[in-house]
């Protein structure tokens, strides 16, 4: 079906319907199980959340909504959340509603909108999780990539509060300027990813983790045990590791 922005088809694969966009895979939602996720940047983003804020609800923003599949699967293991997800395409965030077995609000609201223009806009402190996963063509846009977006979800997040971004190891430069980005900004943080991603060998998915507040060594190593512990094990990269791009 057409959206607003491109589009979209639903396609049966065994207990979920995965959702394309423009023929890129988006979203896969397990329409019996809301607690699997199948892609893995967000089997990574669950770990991680799971060491640095465990067993508990939380308010959790998501710039880039698509599917929601991990505002559902964090309303199934949290009960209790208040959760936004901010999508541009306005028929989508009315469709998805309607495909899938998403929470109501105000456990999940679905705002239209830019994430770029929405992310300035969210109140300081409010959030204990900023989930940026925002795609244009297989790319982050780069009005999602800037500095200025940076400062934004850290002043949205509250003390302890997690920075969490889907990003795409190739182009290298692209990656570098994010990540020396998010140095700048929060100070430092880690990656999380396979070796291969990471060093160029294969376009695929990193996850940024970042926060105001370091991140302590015994919570980096936490972290690095538990995405090992994954269906498809990686490893975590200190945003200083000399393996990663830099600008």
């Amino acid at each position: 079906m057409v959206t607003s922005t491109g589009v979209a088809r639903l396609e049966r694969r065994e207990s979920g319907i995965l959702l394309l966009l423009d023929g890129t895979e988006s979203s896969w939602i397990d329409m019996v199980d809301p607690t699997h996720l199948d892609f893995e940047y967000q089997q990574q983003m669950n770990a991680v959340l799971d060491v640095l804020l465990p067993a508990v609800p939380v308010r959790a923003v998501h710039l880039g909504g698509a599917g929601c599949a991990l505002a559902r699967a964090w309303e199934a293991l949290r009960p209790g959340s208040t959760q936004l997800a901010v999508e541009i395409d306005a028929v989508l965030a009315q469709r998805v509603r309607e495909w899938f077995d998403l929470p109501r609000a105000p456990r999940l609201r679905i705002r239209v909108g830019d994430a770029a223009e929405v992310a300035p806009t969210l109140r300081e402190g409010e959030w204990d999780v900023v989930v940026r996963d925002v795609f244009a063509a297989g790319r982050v846009p780069a009005s999602c990539r800037t500095r200025e977006m940076l400062q934004a979800c850290r002043r949205a997040l509250a003390p302890g509060g997690v920075y969490l971004a889907n990003t795409v190891s190739a182009p290298r430069e692209e990656v570098a300027a994010e990540l020396a980005a998010v140095r700048r900004v929060f100070g430092g943080g880690l990656v999380v990813a396979d070796a291969a991603c990471v060093r160029g060998r294969r376009r695929g998915n990193l996850v940024v983790v970042a926060r105001a507040e370091p991140l302590t060594p015994e919570q980096m190593q936490e972290i690095d045990r538990a995405v090992r512990r994954l269906p498809l094990p990686v490893r975590t990269w200190s945003l200083d590791d000399p393996a990663l791009p830099h600008a």
